[in-house]
């Protein structure tokens, strides 16, 4: 068998016995990522603080998905 054969007899294989949804979350295991999600992180991070944080959040959450009963985030200190 060639490596493309035993590939493909391999992905039918798991695709048989895990289904289609068992079959991808096993092979998302082995999936490394890509990118540098600490340097990321810190770009999409620097200089904003809580209360444009909890801003956005407001403007993106639907007004129908508010939480009832909670205390206002936006009086927390920075």
């Amino acid at each position: 068998m060639t490596l493309d054969q035993i590939r493909l007899a391999g992905l039918d294989a798991l695709a048989r016995e895990l289904g289609p949804v068992g079959m991808v979350r096993f092979l998302q295991q082995f999936e490394t990522g890509r990118g540098d999600y600490s340097a990321e992180r810190h770009e999409w991070l620097s200089g904003r603080t809580v209360r444009e944080f909890v801003s956005e959040l407001r403007r993106q959450r639907p007004a129908s998905g508010a939480v009832q009963g909670r205390n206002s985030v936006s009086d927390a200190s920075p």
